[in-house]
């Protein structure tokens, strides 16, 4: 198995500039691909950013020569119509033939609700996605297109610039129900280590896997990507101080209710301890602590380690990951495979 390495480019913690930083030195560091976040509100307020992640991917492109580019993830459900979804990822993969990915999901109401949507249940988002998935695909065939689904509508609608490579689609999933969807409909699968890997190995990627036997495909032949979020510092301190802002994110009320401001979220993030944060991060000095969470990942059955840095000095855990974990990972994982 062909394994990877990525770097989440969190739109909500950098600058556009800072982010292109990381890129191309991830570029020339080893690492395979860089995921954005696509927000329209962070997960926190203080010292936040807000960039649009599919302007951001074009430069990324141009300022990079190997690494492929994605989103990890867009929701084309509600702020985003499926159809312009379709043409923007069709120009990128025009421009950046055989470099980018789009990785959907049901999204998080921050990001909906300030648009003036409703937020809808978790299943309701679900059958959008797999119904703006479809319409996307068919976009991508370069017909003319008329669709008339549940949640879209078109009208003799042509996309005039194609992708000149098939641009992959990657599923967001954190349980089973979306790692089949996942596995059924999407190129590939795309989480994030929120629980111990042996949850991934036991009940995600299992359900990813039937998934892709239901749809009659060889899910050997699919992408299977997870973030893995660490902190790395010589100041063990500093390395905890830098994830607190994360804490929103690890707490399931903000995926499951229409809660979409940045402050609410923060302030209730207040209440998470570092402790807590920790079960979810690895905060630490050691690179190979870094790697050994991130070669569990591998064994779990994932083919792409996206490491999500919040560490204190980013050009230095990139640097440090380069050397260190990736040419530690290419060599033990294949050996112990």
């Amino acid at each position: 198995m062909e394994i990877k390495f990525g770097l989440k480019a969190a739109h909500e913690q950098f600058s556009p500039e800072e982010l292109l930083r990381q890129c191309e030195l991830a570029d020339s560091s080893g690492f395979d691909s860089a995921w954005a976040s696509d927000h329209f509100h962070p997960w926190f307020h203080t010292g936040a950013s807000g960039g649009f992640a599919w302007v951001w991917m074009a430069a990324a492109a141009e300022r990079t020569k190997r690494m492929s580019i994605g989103t990890g993830v867009t929701a084309p459900i509600l702020r985003y119509h499926p159809a312009i979804v379709a043409q923007a990822f069709a120009t990128l993969g025009h421009l950046y033939p055989g470099r980018i990915k789009l990785g959907v999901g049901t999204g998080e109401a921050m990001n909906e609700l300030p648009l003036g949507f409703t937020w809808a249940t978790l299943g309701d988002r679900a059958k959008r996605l797999v119904e703006a998935v479809r319409l996307i695909r068919e976009l991508w065939t370069g017909e003319f297109i008329t669709f008339k689904g549940k949640y879209y509508r078109l009208n003799n609608a042509k996309l005039y610039t194609m992708p000149k490579k098939p641009v992959p689609i990657y599923f967001a999933a954190f349980g089973p129900k979306m790692a089949r969807l996942a596995g059924k409909y999407g190129d590939g699968l795309y989480s994030s280590l929120t629980h111990n890997t042996e949850h991934f190995r036991d009940v995600i990627l299992p359900a990813f896997r039937d998934g892709a036997n239901e749809s009659n495909r060889d899910p050997e032949k699919l992408g299977a990507s997870i973030e893995m979020q660490f902190s790395y510092d010589a100041d063990l301190d500093k390395a905890a101080t830098s994830i607190r802002k994360w804490a929103g994110a690890l707490l399931p009320v903000f995926f499951k209710y229409g809660i979409s401001d940045p402050r609410e979220i923060e302030e209730n993030a207040l209440k998470v301890g570092v402790e807590e944060i920790k079960k979810a991060w690895v905060v630490t000095d050691d690179a190979f602590e870094v790697a050994k969470r991130a070669e569990g990942c591998l064994k779990a059955g994932f083919k792409e380690v996206v490491f999500m840095s919040s560490s204190p000095d980013q050009q230095m855990a990139i640097k440090t990951v380069g050397k260190v974990v990736i040419p530690y990972l290419k060599e033990n994982f294949a050996v112990k495979r």
